[in-house]
């Protein structure tokens, strides 16, 4: 998919607007009282941003994820879990339009894209994290059901998503199921178990989510019966584009913080003029603008190679790591800009720091990330070394 050059910039100065208008002035206020802010989800499925990935035979906006990135980076500079409202939506489009049988496309990503109905993705579990292949929730064949046991953990939209992407256990392997359920904390033999308090990325509920005895039809199996055994590979792929969401907002959040230092800067006066004119101050600026401009670019890379068709694991990976490095960097210069008055909940800095942890550990930590990467660069080498 590619994005006409007019359209996309229309659309992201579109969403930009809106984020300045609208979001800005109250996000701190939703983030504080831990509020999900409905009617800006509802906001943002009238801009088809739930479909933006979703190609236009199906009703979306079929958006390249150069664009797609953009809109991310300016949804994070107004709130940070608004992005992650869309990831892992995002990704369980994703999983469907690339891996689903055709009876899956043309049912699911419809209703996907028009976003009254939402998605999440389940592939961690409490004693699971990064080490996918530990993952113990079951789904054991009775008939033409499948029954699902196991725990779940870290489910961005569990509560309120229609539509869950959920790794099990088979005797094949890794499976990857499109589970649907009713909105709520229960549905069937799902219940939403308990609701994770978090430092930060507040706003949009991350819960544990338990199946007990709940059936779900052998059409259920992304794929059909060729998907069978090969969920961790699907899972795997349609991770690099959650990873580059979590760079992308990453980006926002730098930015953000980024300019409410230098606003800061230029209103607040020490021994006699305004800080900005302190070299220490202006060696920090300098910083944190040029790796913020390095993260864009890394972002931007990374987004062409995905939309290539090509690996994307090893661009994906650095674009994830030096840009949520960069995000908790920048928000704790911008913080120490801030003085005492960063550390307070009267500016917004103290958001930013709290949110940008989220991205260093948010789709596979950032050690992970350094290992995927490394792994890749040395079978390349191999490969173009034969």
């Amino acid at each position: 998919m590619t994005t006409d050059p007019e359209v996309a910039d229309e659309l992201v100065a579109t969403i930009r607007d809106w984020i300045r208008k609208d979001v800005i002035p109250t996000a701190s206020e939703f983030e504080h009282a831990d509020r999900y802010p409905e009617a800006w989800v509802a906001q943002m499925r009238a801009f088809g941003l739930f479909g933006a990935r979703i190609d236009p035979e199906f009703g979306g906006l079929g958006l390249d994820t150069v664009t797609y990135a953009r809109l991310m980076d300016e949804l994070a500079y107004g709130w940070m879990s608004l992005s992650g409202v869309i990831n892992t939506h995002t990704i369980a489009a994703t999983l469907i339009s690339k891996f689903g049988t055709d009876a899956q496309r043309e049912r699911l990503l419809p209703i996907l894209a028009e976003g009254d109905r939402r998605a999440a993705f389940s592939l961690s579990e409490p004693d699971a994290g990064s080490d996918t292949q530990a993952i113990r929730c079951r789904a054991a064949r009775d008939g033409d059901e499948y029954v699902l046991n196991g725990t779940k953990m870290w489910v961005t939209n569990g509560e309120r998503a229609s539509i869950v992407a959920l790794a099990a256990k088979t005797d094949e392997g890794i499976t990857c199921f499109i589970v649907e359920k009713e909105p709520g904390p229960t549905s069937g033999g799902i219940t939403v178990s308990k609701n994770i308090d978090k430092l930060g990325y507040k706003g949009i509920e991350t819960v544990e989510m338990t199946y007990v005895d709940h059936r779900v039809p052998v059409s259920a199996v992304l794929g059909g019966p060729d998907g069978l055994g090969h969920g961790l590979h699907y899972v795997l792929g349609s991770l690099e584009l959650g990873r580059i969401n979590v760079a992308a907002r990453a980006v926002g959040v730098a930015r953000a913080a980024y300019d409410a230092a230098m606003h800061y800067a230029h209103e607040r006066e020490t021994f006699g003029v305004p800080i900005i004119k302190h070299q220490a101050i202006q060696f920090k600026l300098a910083e944190m603008a040029t790796k913020i401009e390095a993260s864009r670019l890394l972002v931007k890379s990374a987004a062409e190679k995905f939309d290539s068709g090509e690996r994307t694991d090893v661009e994906a990976g650095m674009a994830k790591l030096f840009c949520s490095e960069t995000a908790l960097e920048v928000s704790i210069e911008a913080m120490r800009i801030h003085g005492g008055y960063g550390y307070t909940k009267e500016f917004p800095v103290e958001r930013y720091l709290r949110d940008a942890p989220l991205m260093i550990i948010g789709e596979g930590t950032n050690e992970i990330q350094r290992i995927v990467i490394a792994r890749g660069l040395v079978a390349r080498w191999a490969e173009e070394h034969a």
